[in-house]
């Protein structure tokens, strides 16, 4: 989806300015084969420009790897140079003119707190492309320490440059005066800067064209590892020999991403993608105060992994029976802070592990238990707030009791959590030795409240059509990756050994 948004801004400044001033001669002369058509009886808007865009940069990213790495390296340089242009040459306008934007009765919010955030949160796409990079972790020396830093220097350098061209644009000329479809250019034309609009518009594609490339290379990486898992047929983690790239994969991509691009408009697409992006953030929100708080105690381990993990286990005194199960394990060996099933509770599919049960385990259980409990509370206490205070057709009186009630229980849950001792093996669960999310529980608690509040400000349309979508994915994982997933033949070991078990398996592949 957000492939098809990038296709449909980028088509847009193809309709307005390359069509008409550099590629055809005039705006009644593009061909008509890439002109849009309305479907008759159906009033539905096609454009074949937008779908032959996708299918050319998915042909490009068929190549391999480095031709189009080569490709986006250039266009990003031409993007960064075209917005350093805009912010200098703007600023000069803008000192120059006395920012006329600015000077409106409602001042900086037209429209409110309110409308400030709704608008967040349909471009919130825009930021999306940040965690692409972490698609590409196998091709990575380092992954565990590289990817956080990457990210963050490319988020942070794309928030910097994005704000400040907004902030000259607005400033440059009232926001009702701008063009929808070509803000920027429009902005420059009014101060009789016509060629600048050139510029403006080369920018404009290149910044598209490679927001196009960065949408479209990790997706079938996705695929391919969700194809691995079982999640999806085997189809789809299919390596080319030529290119080493997931090439089915890529194509299935392509021309999903096409015909979406062919029938919808982009304000539906923008929505859409705007909706998966946060719930994507907030359930990662979300899983940092559960793994923080209440990591699990046994971790699912490939049955592949079975060379790994049975010499550790027979160091330990216990062994993997014919079915795949962990028994007769020492306690003795687990790592002191490892939290494990005492005799009652029972691991659906393989037998106990027993240990005896001690107060301090006994303190250990209260503390998850409360934890838990507080998390979900929490959760709820953001759901009340953001929910009421989006609601302006409720009462006044009622949204204030609501955001009252809500801010309460957000604010106790919050100072609970602080006050809990985190999980002793919080940062070696899985893989020890890379990113720790800082100033937890504030910060995922900020991250679960901003999202949710954005979320709600999208409109009801853009959910339903959202709930199609996450439908079709649950029927997916229903009829086929359910029966299909490696976790089937998975065997549960504690969470202490998880990161020695994977540090085994990648030194016996090297």
């Amino acid at each position: 989806m957000s492939v098809s948004v990038c296709r449909e801004c980028l088509s847009l400044y193809i309709h307005m300015h390359w069509r008409r001033a550099l590629f055809f001669g005039g705006e009644d002369n593009l061909p008509s084969f890439l002109a849009r058509h309305t479907l008759p009886g159906l009033e539905i808007v096609v454009d074949p420009c937008a779908a032959a865009l996708i299918l050319l940069v998915t042909l490009l990213l068929c190549l391999g790897i480095k031709e189009s790495s080569t490709a986006q390296s250039i266009v990003t340089t031409v993007n960064v140079c075209v917005m350093l242009f805009i912010i200098l040459g703007g600023g000069y306008l803008g000192f120059k003119s006395g920012w006329v934007g600015y000077e409106l009765s409602t001042r900086y919010f037209p429209y409110g707190v309110n409308g400030m955030f709704t608008g967040s949160a349909i471009v919130f796409f825009s930021y999306i492309g940040f965690d692409s990079v972490t698609s590409t972790a196998e091709e990575v020396k380092n992954p565990q320490r590289d990817l956080p830093i990457g990210i963050s220097i490319a988020l942070t350098i794309c928030c910097i440059l994005y704000m400040l061209v907004a902030a000259v644009i607005v400033g440059l000329v009232p926001y009702y005066e701008l063009n929808s479809d070509t803000p920027i250019s429009s902005a420059f034309s009014s101060y009789g800067m016509q060629w600048a609009v050139y510029i403006i518009t080369t920018g404009a594609v290149t910044a598209l064209f490679a927001s196009l490339l960065g949408s479209i290379l990790p997706q079938p990486r996705v695929f391919m590892a969700m194809a691995r898992d079982g999640l999806l047929p085997h189809f789809f983690s299919d390596i080319h020999k030529g290119t080493q790239i997931p090439l089915k994969s890529t194509i299935v991509t392509g021309v999903f991403a096409a015909t979406l691009a062919f029938f919808m408009d982009v304000s539906q697409l923008a929505g859409m993608v705007s909706v998966g992006t946060l719930l994507a953030f907030t359930t990662v929100a979300v899983s940092v105060l559960i793994i923080r708080y209440v990591p699990p105690d046994e971790v699912p381990v490939l049955s592949s992994l079975l060379t790994s993990v049975d010499p550790l286990l027979r160091h330990s005194g216990g062994d993997i029976g014919e079915d795949g199960a962990i028994s007769h394990v020492d306690p003795s060996s687990y790592c002191e802070n490892s939290h494990l099933h005492d005799k009652s509770e029972a691991l659906i599919g393989h037998p106990l592990i027993i240990k005896e049960v001690t107060k301090d385990e006994e303190n250990e259980k209260a503390r998850r238990k409360l934890a838990s409990w507080t998390i979900a509370l929490l959760c709820i206490g953001i759901l009340i707030v953001t929910s009421a205070a989006s609601a302006d057709w409720c009462p006044r009186i009622l949204r204030l009791t609501l955001c009252g009630m809500g801010g309460i229980l957000l604010l106790c849950s919050i100072i609970v959590l602080a006050c809990i001792k985190q999980d002793d093996n919080r940062h070696s669960f899985g893989h020890s030795g890379g990113f720790a999310c800082p100033f937890v529980p504030f910060l995922p608690a900020a991250c679960i409240l901003i999202n949710t509040y954005l979320l709600i400000d999208l409109g009801v349309g853009t959910w339903l059509r959202v709930s199609v979508w996450m439908l079709i994915g649950v029927l997916v994982y229903l009829f086929y990756g359910r029966s299909h997933s490696s976790l089937l033949h998975a065997i549960y070991v504690p969470s202490a050994y998880a990161d020695e078990i994977h540090r085994s398996q990648a030194i016996h592949l090297a």
